[in-house]
Order: C-alpha cells, then sequence, then structure tokens
C-alpha cells in the first residue's frame, strides 16, 4: 500500500451541484419491494437530469465556490476534473472547464478516469503538486452524471458535480495523511463494457437485455456485481483506515467525522460497525443524492455538515472505494472552511 504525506496547503472550501429533479426511488425488479430496496441500500430519492453533463454541475458548484470565497480567477493554477462520465472521449474535459471558467492559459488542467475513490485520488495528485508552493491556487472538480446512452434513470446512482478549492499556505501544521491502493484483478466487478477499445461499439450494443440482476440494460451502463463489492467495502475500508494510523501513529478514534463514499447504506453501516463508530460520526447524503461516485464525499460535507463546521477545527477522515477496484483514505483538519449552499440547477 502507499502511504503518502503532504503539508502547507489547506482545502479553503467546499461546493457542490446537482440536478433540481429530484426521482423518489422505486425497484426496477421483482427481487425486493420498494421499502426492502431502500432499506438495504439507503437511497430514498436521488437526482436525475437528461439536461446537465458533469461538466456542467461542476462548473456551476466552482463558480459558486469562487464567489464565495472572493478568489481572483486569475490566480487559479491548476484544475484537476475526476470523471468516468466526460463530455467527449477526448479532448479532456478539464480543458472545456478550463476556458468556459475563464481561468487563466498558464492553468495547468487534466482528467482523472476514477469512480468511488476518485475524490481521494485527485486531492492527493493535487496536494502533490502544490505542496512545493510552485501552484499557489488550484481546484478539484469531481462528480458523476451517468447518461452516455438511452437508458432509464438507476436506482442507486445520482448526478451531482462538486469543487473543492485548495491553496497554498506554507504552514506544517496543514498536513494530509494517505493510504492508497489497487487490486485490479476486481475490475470486472464495477465495469461499463462497452464503448472503450477493448470493446468497439455494434448496434447490438445499444439494445436493452437481461441481466442477473433482473434488471434490462445495454452495453453503455454500468454492471455490478454486487456481492463481491460488498464484500471489498466492508473489508478493505475498515483496514485502510487502521493501516493509515498505525503508519503514521495517530488516534483515529479522536477524528470528528468519518465520510465515506456514498456507496450503500448496509455496506457503509456495517464499515460503521466494524470501527465502532457513533451514528453522529459518521454522516449520510445517500438517501437524498444516491451513490453519487466521485462527488460522494464533498457532497456529504456540503450538505450534511455545513453550520456544523465552517468556523471551527475539525477533524476529518475520508474514505473512498471502489470501481478499479481502487481505494484511498485521507486524513484531514480543515478551519475556517467555506461551505457553499447546495446549486441546484
Amino acid at each position: 500500500m502507499a502511504f503518502l504525506k503532504f503539508d502547507k496547503v489547506r482545502i479553503a472550501g467546499l461546493s457542490a451541484g446537482v440536478p433540481k429533479n429530484v426521482m423518489s426511488t422505486v425497484s426496477t425488479t421483482d427481487k425486493y419491494s420498494d421499502d426492502d430496496f431502500i432499506k438495504t441500500t439507503g437511497v430514498r430519492q436521488k437526482r436525475y437530469s437528461n439536461d446537465f453533463t458533469t461538466s456542467d454541475l461542476s462548473f456551476a458548484a466552482t463558480e459558486k465556490l469562487i464567489a464565495d470565497l472572493g478568489w481572483d480567477k486569475a490566480e487559479v493554477d491548476a484544475l484537476v476534473f475526476v470523471t468516468q462520465t466526460p463530455d467527449y472521449i477526448l479532448p479532456a474535459t478539464s480543458c472545456i472547464l478550463q476556458d468556459r471558467l475563464g481561468l487563466k492559459r498558464d492553468c495547468m488542467a487534466f482528467d482523472i478516469s476514477l469512480g468511488c475513490s476518485g475524490w481521494v485520488y485527485g486531492l492527493c495528485s493535487l496536494l502533490g503538486l502544490m505542496s512545493g508552493g510552485a501552484i499557489r491556487k488550484a481546484l478539484l472538480l469531481a462528480g458523476d452524471a451517468r447518461k452516455q446512452a438511452f437508458e432509464e434513470p438507476d436506482q442507486l446512482f445520482g448526478f451531482a458535480g462538486t469543487a473543492t478549492a485548495l491553496e497554498y499556505t506554507g504552514k506544517e501544521s496543514d498536513c494530509f495523511l494517505f493510504n492508497m491502493g489497487t487490486d485490479g484483478s476486481g475490475y470486472d466487478a464495477i465495469i461499463k463494457q462497452v464503448g472503450g477499445t477493448r470493446n468497439q461499439v455494434t448496434a447490438e450494443d445499444l439494445i436493452p437485455k437481461m441481466c442477473e440482476d433482473g434488471r434490462m440494460r445495454h452495453g453503455f451502463q454500468t454492471r455490478m456485481k454486487g456481492m463481491d463489492v460488498f464484500a471489498f467495502g466492508i473489508t478493505t475500508a475498515p483496514k485502510s483506515i487502521k493501516k493509515l494510523a498505525e503508519h503514521f501513529g495517530f488516534d483515529w478514534t479522536s477524528y470528528d467525522y468519518f465520510v465515506f463514499h456514498q456507496a450503500n447504506f448496509k455496506m457503509n453501516e456495517t464499515i460503521r460497525a466494524k470501527l465502532k463508530l457513533t451514528e453522529e460520526q459518521v454522516p449520510y447524503s445517500l438517501h437524498d443524492f444516491g451513490n453519487t461516485s466521485s462527488a460522494s464525499i464533498p457532497i456529504t460535507i456540503v450538505t450534511q455538515l455545513k453550520g456544523k463546521i465552517e468556523n471551527r477545527k475539525t477533524k476529518f477522515i475520508g474514505c473512498g472505494f471502489g470501481v478499479g477496484l481502487s481505494w484511498g483514505t485521507v486524513a484531514f483538519e480543515t478551519d475556517n472552511i467555506v461551505i457553499s449552499d447546495l446549486v441546484e440547477l
């Protein structure tokens, strides 16, 4: 496992953007009633719209956050966009966002293709670039809006885009500790089988077929081996947190909040029980927004903790785990952080 430490940078602010359209959860299979589905997944509703891409939602969140921070866009030196639903196969969507946001041409911009662990990986990547002081202000945009071809709305996944503002402080007390890992042998546990160069697109791929979970899907839709993912999550997340604390020698039980990727209520509650955390230490956003992929950690902080953390020092452990299979855990502290109101498009 990779253990990393970066300092002299802080999270200045967080924001999130979602569609206004609210969809209530209904089961799409005869195996489960609506009540059983909600009890297991925790998803009562989610946000969905055919009108917005991930970049649209992230753009709106970023504009709001920059305004709330009072940042000068000319001072932003880097932009990283984490998503599995880019605007195009190429070019990188971060390049489009650099221009759309009106950032300077000297701004570094690139995409990261990751899902559930993506916010932690994006944060780690930007901190590695910033800790030397050459990059003073940067933006991490993360999220997913899953529509890539006609499909019925997925009952688990919601649409969201987020923005995280990072700034160089030069203070060693502004510190982030990471534990990162990958198990590519499980690459097909969560997979969109068509659209890359391995399986090129045919007309047949757009025809929905019955899958093992009782849902009709076409080749562009995400398929998941639910039990494999469940076993991976409940095993990997607790181990990663404990290994991080052991490696860097800190007491993880003293942290205020543990913000997990919003995968599945039953899965996350199992993780909480294994770590013996209180309900107050583990906030949830999936009840109202569903599984929002790489947006899930920041949107949980924005929607569940605004008002509780803005004017005090707060210690966080964030843990993302899933598609890849990959995982990332980060321990950090915020102080006088700006949390924007949720942006609804």
